[in-house]
């Protein structure tokens, strides 16, 4: 299992995340499959999928991935991701219990952070990341302006990040993007339509 420093450098190194939804077993593999063929190699699977704890256990040890949960927002959801071997955790909110466990267990969590007060919580639990959620409730500007009160945390934006903006977003300072409905809208679901999506994404943070 990749250490938490290996899950972190991951995703700082390509920048990009995928957040991978879908309805079911089929359409998550069918997303994280062109995702990856894409370039795109950190997944975050999210528990909006019934059968979020199936995919994770069938990428998981695919060695070209980083694959991690999302959604989580309870402790019970965490501990089910975690046993499943999701790497890292991320959630909308932050959660001391849930926190405190993934510290124990070495996991990397993301809690979602939009305030200073929520920012620095997140970091006296040792959270080396946090997800600015949604991000454009706040837009780019945020980013570059926390920075300098806050430097000592990584940011990885999610919510409103477009091929249109994701360049703002990287020079006002985000460490990384989550990338969720846009990989799959307009899309049908089909696979070439989403790697193609996903490619411009890779294309453009290069």
């Amino acid at each position: 299992m990749k250490t938490q420093e290996e899950v972190l450098n991951s995703i700082l190194n390509k920048k990009l995340v995928a957040v991978v939804r879908g309805e079911n077993l089929e359409e998550g593999k069918n997303i994280i499959t062109a995702s990856k063929d894409a370039g795109i190699t950190s997944i975050e699977i999210t528990y909006t999928n019934k059968d979020a704890s199936e995919l994770i256990k069938h990428f998981i040890n695919d060695e070209d991935l980083c694959v991690g949960a999302g959604t989580v927002t309870n402790i019970k959801i965490a501990k089910e991701a975690i046993e499943s071997g999701a790497t890292f955790i991320v959630g909308p909110n932050f959660d001391e219990e849930i926190a405190e466990y993934c510290n124990n267990k070495k996991v990397v969590y993301i809690p979602g952070c939009i305030t200073p007060s929520e920012i620095i919580n997140a970091q006296k639990y040792k959270c080396g990341m946090v997800k600015i959620f949604p991000g454009d409730l706040v837009g780019p500007k945020f980013i570059k302006a926390i920075k300098t009160p806050i430097p000592n945390v990584k940011y990885m934006v999610t919510g409103g990040v477009n091929l249109e903006n994701m360049e703002e977003w990287i020079k006002a300072g985000a460490d990384a993007l989550g990338i969720g409905s846009v990989l799959t809208e307009n899309t049908n679901l089909e696979y070439h339509n989403i790697v193609n999506k996903a490619k411009a994404f890779c294309n453009k943070i290069k």
